[in-house]
């Protein structure tokens, strides 16, 4: 599955993502009080068309903002209602929401009962091991949330204090996996099906998320699920068909937000695709710096045309 990642899943990653085999795919998070205000940014984050099922990501604080954002992206098309309680953003845990939530499960109790009981669709959950080495609660805030009515939980193998420093501990995901009946995914530093493979075995997993190593290779969600689902080795589309991909990523980008917001805000992306490939510095830096979609575009081909990918991407 394709993981929740703030500026970076947006509706064109998760389209292409899905297309090439994700077996679901959230959005950004959308954060509900912003969301019930109007902000023009977080109803973007949380459009779906052309993806099914459309899985969004709520996040904040209060259990009745986050109920009715709920109920009205629920409204709007969503088919699945996820809970942030994982994000170790600063701007986000100092506001008390996502991964603060697991300083104070009594108030992760009251938002999760209150999004399940506001919605008819499945609620799902995403936290970390807990918030630091000496209190690692998932599995209680697991517990807590199945008896509320959760469908599924997701497991990212840190604590909110390593933020993304270190290796994930697979392993330790397999506590969350032993308190509770539900599934449990693991997420953090999945990159290769090889790694999803050991994932699985040292969590007892029911299934993989993967995140940043998608970042500029959503083919790369699909691919891993197909070898696992076929035991097999990983077979990424032609560089052709990334080509193709990452040109409707830029595209959709300069659609929606405009051509200079839209070329701004894909620079991350048009790394990421760039580095894939194989592309020389000059062109990655070309990439991050033209203003001209139709140049971006042309260097993204390029990019693809150069040499074999790298890695498993």
């Amino acid at each position: 599955m394709l993981a929740p990642m703030s500026g970076v899943s947006d509706l064109a990653m998760r389209r292409i993502a899905r297309r090439f085999g994700a077996a679901l795919v959230f959005s950004e998070m959308v954060a509900a009080e912003t969301y019930l205000d109007g902000g023009a940014e977080a109803a973007l984050r949380a459009e779906g068309e052309g993806v099914v099922p459309h899985a969004v990501q709520l996040v904040g604080r209060e259990p009745q903002a986050l109920a009715e954002t709920a109920r009205r992206v629920e409204g709007a098309g969503a088919q699945i209602i996820d809970i942030n309680m994982g994000c170790p953003a600063r701007r986000v845990s100092g506001a008390l929401a996502g991964a603060a939530l697991m300083r104070d499960l009594d108030c992760a109790e009251r938002i999760i009962a209150s999004v399940v009981e506001a919605v008819s669709a499945p609620v799902t959950l995403k936290m970390r091991l807990g918030w630091d080495e000496t209190s690692l609660n998932a599995p209680e805030l697991a517990r807590r949330a199945e008896r509320a009515g959760v469908k599924m939980a997701t497991v990212h193998g840190r604590t909110r204090r390593q933020m993304y420093d270190g290796r994930a501990d697979w392993k330790a995901v397999g506590a969350i996996v032993e308190a509770v009946r539900i599934p449990v995914l693991v997420n953090g530093d999945c990159a290769t099906v090889e790694d999803a493979r050991a994932m699985m075995a040292q969590s007892g997993a029911s299934g993989v998320m993967v995140g940043r190593a998608a970042i500029g290779a959503p083919w790369l969600v699909g691919a891993v699920s197909q070898a696992l689902a076929n035991g097999g080795p990983l077979y990424p589309p032609t560089r052709r068909v990334q080509a193709e991909a990452a040109i409707e990523h830029l595209d959709w980008l300069v659609a929606t937000l405009g051509s200079r917001a839209g070329l701004r805000h894909a620079r991350k992306h048009l790394s990421a695709y760039a580095k894939v490939a194989g592309a020389p510095g000059h062109t990655l830096r070309e990439l991050v710096t033209t203003e001209l979609p139709d140049l971006a575009r042309k260097l993204l081909a390029a990019a693809f045309e150069t040499r074999p990918a790298k890695a498993a991407a």
